[in-house]
């Protein structure tokens, strides 16, 4: 779980002299590869950076005195989580999937070679049963985001990178003393070396309630606390400890073959001003499987809603037209909004109008009108004059490549008056008298870009540098 590194690797690569290239090449050497090899029908890239990351529970080699009788068995994965980063590299989301979730999961090779049929199973059999190319695979598939880069870290490699580290502060509220973790200590603050923050990101049982949810928060501060010592505890300012540091990462993950030294210059020339402030911790929504009170499932429409926000995180600077002058700025609380579903999907017209006036439009009416393929802004003929700005600024809130708005609406097949949502209902004491701009939602509809990729109704399960570490 601890793949930050590839990231905490990109920021030590740009804060280093250049002179010392040589060696961060010698670095890059001990750095096991492997390819990504998932098939031809892939998500679309967005400008977002995904990287996926896994912690494998293999027994060979060291690892193998936290459970030699498990040795045969391969290795496994209890943490699976998504490292989202901004297309502007300005804001980073960490995305958990647990493992007791059940998923369809696509047809894959196994690790032998043969064909896994696809079928309904829990989430870390992928890894399991197909390894990573599996796993990709089937996160893809999942949340339809494409992912760029996957690290992968061992029992031993995570120890070896904390140590080197110096050790991370954790918050115990009670004595643990759990065998099958190896994590005896009591409650309060501690400074863990890696054995010690090995046993705390395992334990699952001596704390919280004992799911693997409550794991998973602790997991996600402990990972804030990593990116701080990587950041700010000066690693970067040590030669020592930063050689050290350099060489455990090295030894301790394995990547895909396309994040070379060169693709985490660019990397890190892109994100180095990101900071643990930066970094959010979520759990994929989800809630308990009927079948099995044991595993769990996601929760919808919350988790496809939060998979949209992620892939239409696509925040982008506007630029001036040219031949056009600067004008004021129209705010989006000042256009009206009619929205029209021509996908034929059932309430597809009141949730785009529910992401768009949370973004504060106002949105007058929705409904439905004629099947059609292309998505569509358009104003009235005889608004000419302010018609096509006020649609740019839709436009501006559209994933993708941005649409020109078009004189002429199309006749609804049927609409409704909109019912705002609480706090829509304050801002309509105050509507804008601007043309109305008509929203036409096609087959090739390309998502409202999000101010973060986190919805509103998950911002209560969020997990960031200001959390209490004490769970």
């Amino acid at each position: 779980m601890l793949g930050w590194v590839s990231i905490g690797l990109t920021f030590v690569l740009v804060a280093v002299s250049l002179a010392a290239y040589a060696y961060y090449r010698r670095i890059e050497g001990g750095i096991d590869r492997v390819p990504i090899e998932v098939g031809a029908s892939r998500p679309p890239e967005t400008g977002a950076l995904n990287v996926l990351l896994v912690g494998s529970d293999s027994r060979e080699g060291d690892n193998k005195r936290y459970g030699p009788h498990l040795k045969e068995i391969g290795e496994r994965t209890d943490t699976i989580m998504l490292l989202h980063i901004s297309p502007n590299r300005d804001k980073a989301t960490m995305i958990s999937f647990p493992r007791d979730s059940m998923v369809m999961i696509p047809e894959c090779r196994s690790r032998t070679g043969t064909v896994l049929p696809g079928g309904l199973r829990q989430i870390n059999s992928a890894f399991n049963d197909g390894g990573i190319n599996c796993t990709i695979k089937t996160l893809e598939s999942l949340t339809n985001i494409k992912i760029n880069h996957f690290v992968k870290v061992d029992f031993t490699g995570f120890k070896g990178i904390i140590d080197a580290i110096g050790g991370i502060e954790i918050c115990l509220p009670k004595a643990v003393n759990d065998p099958k973790s190896k994590l005896v200590l009591g409650a309060g603050k501690h400074v863990v070396n890696g054995e010690q923050a090995l046993g705390y990101v395992r334990t699952r049982y001596a704390l919280g309630d004992g799911s693997d949810l409550s794991r998973i928060q602790r997991q996600q501060v402990f990972l804030t606390k990593v990116l701080e010592a990587v950041t700010n505890g000066g690693l970067l300012t040590n030669p020592a400890r930063l050689n050290a540091f350099l060489e455990a990462s090295a030894a301790a993950v394995t990547v895909d073959s396309g994040l070379t030294l060169d693709r985490m210059l660019d990397i890190a020339n892109s994100v180095k001003g990101l900071t643990a402030k930066e970094l959010k911790g979520i759990t994929v929504p989800t809630e308990p499987y009927p079948q099995d009170k044991n595993r769990v499932q996601f929760s919808q429409p919350a988790a496809r809603d939060f998979f949209e926000g992620v892939r239409n995180d696509v925040e982008v600077t506007a630029t001036l037209a040219p031949g056009k002058s600067a004008a004021p700025k129209i705010e989006n609380k000042q256009v009206r909004v009619q929205v029209l579903n021509g996908t034929g999907e059932p309430g597809k017209a009141v949730q785009v109008a529910d992401q768009l006036a949370a973004q504060g439009f106002v949105i007058t009416e929705v409904g439905n009108a004629a099947t059609t393929a292309n998505t569509a802004i358009r104003y009235a003929k005889k608004d000419t004059a302010d018609g096509p700005t006020y649609g740019d600024v839709v436009a501006a809130r559209l994933s993708k490549e941005k649409k020109t708005p078009v004189a002429g609406k199309v006749r609804p097949v049927n609409t409704q008056p909109y019912k705002p949502q609480a706090a829509q209902i304050a801002q309509d004491a105050q509507t804008p008298d601007g043309p109305i701009i008509q929203l036409v939602i096609g087959a090739d509809w390309p998502g409202v870009r999000v101010v973060s990729a986190i919805p509103d109704s998950l911002k209560d399960k969020v997990v960031d540098s200001s959390t209490n570490p004490c769970l």
